[in-house]
C-alpha cells in the first residue's frame, strides 16, 4: 500500500510531472499563436528589409543564393524588436480564445487560481525573453559584422558586376561596360568599356573579344584585338590606338574597402561597455544607451504577458468591456515600447538616463501584477455586474 495522499493537488512547477497538467495546456495554447505572430511580422518586415539588397544582388550580378545569404543576416536584427511585440499579441489572443470558450471559467470551477493561470505565461515570457537575449546579444552582432564584410566583397569584386551580356553595366560612377555574349568557356565577345571618371579625358575600350580572370591581383579584364579612343579636352581631339592584346585592371574601377569603425549593431555588449577610450565622448555615449537598450528590451516579454493576462482575467465577461480591455491593454503595451524606443536618444545626451531603459518594462510589470492582485476601484453598491458578467478567474486570487 502506497502511503502517498490521494487526491492531493499538484504543486505549481516549470516543466515535468510537477506541473499540473492545467498550465501545461495553457502553456501549449500560447506557444502556437505567439510563433505564428512572430513567423508573420518577421516576413512582413523580412520583405522591406530585403527590398534593400535587390538593387545591389541586381546591378553586381550575384546569385540568387547571395541575395538570400544577405537576407537572412538581417533577421537577427528584426527578432530583437518583434519576439516581444509578437508574445504580447499571441498570447492576447491565445487568452482571450480560452476566455471566449469559457475554458478559463472551468478551470476557475476546479480551483484554478489566477496565480496557477500566470505560470504558463511567465515561463512563455522567459522562454521568449531569453530568446531575444540571444538574438540581441550575440545573433545580432554576428549577423551584422557578416554582413557588412559580405556587401564589402560585391561592391569591391567589379569582375562579377559586369558580366552580364547584352546590357550595358554601371558597376561604378564613370563606368560604362558592355558585353555583346558570353561564350559556353567564359570568353567574352564584342567587349565596351567606357571609362568617364574624368570627364576631361575620357577612354573606350572596343575588342572583338577578351576574358575576364582572377588573378591574385584583382579581377583583370584581357581584351584581344581591339582599339583604344581617347579624347583630349572637351572632346576636340580623338587618338584611336589598335592593339592585339591588352590588359585592364578592373580593380581601379572598384569600390576601395576602407577601414572603419564597426556601427554600433555590429559590437558585442562587452565593447559596447567598454569602448576605446579614444573614440570620441558622444560616441562612447551611444554605445553605452545601446548596450543598456539591449539588456532591457527582452524584459519587455514579463511585461507584456502580465498585461495581457491581466486584461483577460481581470473584468467583466461581457462583450463591450472585453474588446475595452483588449484595446487598452494594446494602447498600453504600445505606449511602453515606444516610451523605451524614446529613451535611447536621451540616454546619448545624457547617460544617467540609462535607468530609465529598465523603469518603464518594470513600469508595465508592476502594473499587470497589480491588476492581477485586484488592485482596481471597486464598484460601489449597487452597481455589481451581473453573475454571469464576472471574471472568469474571480474565484480564487
Amino acid at each position: 500500500m502506497s502511503n502517498r495522499p490521494r487526491g492531493k493537488r499538484a504543486t505549481v512547477a516549470l516543466f515535468g510531472k510537477v506541473m499540473p497538467k492545467l498550465s501545461t495546456y495553457v502553456l501549449k495554447q500560447l506557444i502556437g499563436p505567439v510563433a505564428l505572430f512572430a513567423f508573420l511580422m518577421t516576413c512582413v518586415i523580412w520583405l522591406t528589409q530585403a527590398l534593400h539588397f535587390l538593387d545591389l544582388i541586381i546591378n553586381r550580378g550575384q546569385s540568387a543564393a547571395t541575395f538570400v545569404y544577405l537576407s537572412i543576416l538581417v533577421i537577427p536584427n528584426l527578432l530583437v524588436i518583434i519576439l516581444p511585440l509578437a508574445f504580447f499579441f499571441g498570447c492576447l489572443y491565445a487568452l482571450s480564445r480560452l476566455q471566449s470558450d469559457s475554458e478559463l471559467v472551468v478551470m476557475a470551477s476546479v480551483g484554478f487560481s489566477r496565480s496557477q493561470m500566470a505560470v504558463p505565461v511567465l515561463v512563455a515570457a522567459v522562454l521568449v525573453m531569453t530568446l531575444t537575449y540571444v538574438c540581441g546579444l550575440y545573433l545580432m552582432p554576428a549577423g551584422q559584422r557578416a554582413l557588412s564584410h559580405k556587401i564589402g566583397d560585391i561592391s569591391a569584386d567589379i569582375g562579377t558586376a559586369v558580366l552580364n551580356e547584352g546590357t550595358f553595366n554601371t558597376p561604378s560612377k564613370g563606368l560604362t561596360v558592355f558585353i555583346r555574349e558570353i561564350d559556353n568557356e567564359g570568353g567574352i565577345h564584342g567587349v565596351l568599356v567606357h571609362d568617364n571618371r574624368n570627364p576631361k579625358s575620357t577612354v573606350t575600350y572596343l575588342a572583338e573579344s577578351g576574358l575576364i580572370v582572377q588573378t591574385p591581383a584583382g579581377a583583370r579584364l584581357i581584351m584581344v584585338d581591339g582599339t583604344i579612343e581617347m579624347s583630349g579636352k572637351r572632346g576636340a581631339r580623338l587618338n584611336v590606338l589598335k592593339f592585339q592584346r591588352d590588359v585592364v585592371d578592373l580593380d581601379q574601377f572598384g569600390s576601395k574597402a576602407q577601414a572603419s569603425e564597426r556601427r554600433t549593431n555590429e559590437r558585442y555588449l562587452r565593447e559596447l561597455l567598454f569602448p576605446d577610450p579614444s573614440l570620441s565622448p558622444k560616441l562612447r555615449r551611444a554605445f553605452l544607451a545601446e548596450a543598456h537598450n539591449r539588456l532591457s528590451q527582452p524584459l519587455y516579454c514579463l511585461a507584456f504577458g502580465l498585461i495581457a493576462l491581466a486584461a483577460v482575467i481581470r473584468g467583466r465577461r461581457a462583450r463591450g468591456a472585453h474588446v475595452l480591455r483588449m484595446t487598452l491593454a494594446c494602447f498600453a503595451a504600445i505606449g511602453l515600447r515606444i516610451a523605451g524606443y524614446g529613451v535611447q536618444g536621451l540616454a546619448v545626451s545624457n547617460t544617467s538616463l540609462c535607468m530609465l531603459f529598465y523603469v518603464f518594462p518594470l513600469l508595465g510589470i508592476v502594473g499587470g501584477l497589480y491588476f492581477l492582485a485586484g488592485g482596481h476601484p471597486r464598484p460601489h453598491p449597487g452597481t455589481e455586474p451581473a453573475p454571469h458578467e464576472t471574471s472568469a478567474m474571480s474565484l480564487k486570487p
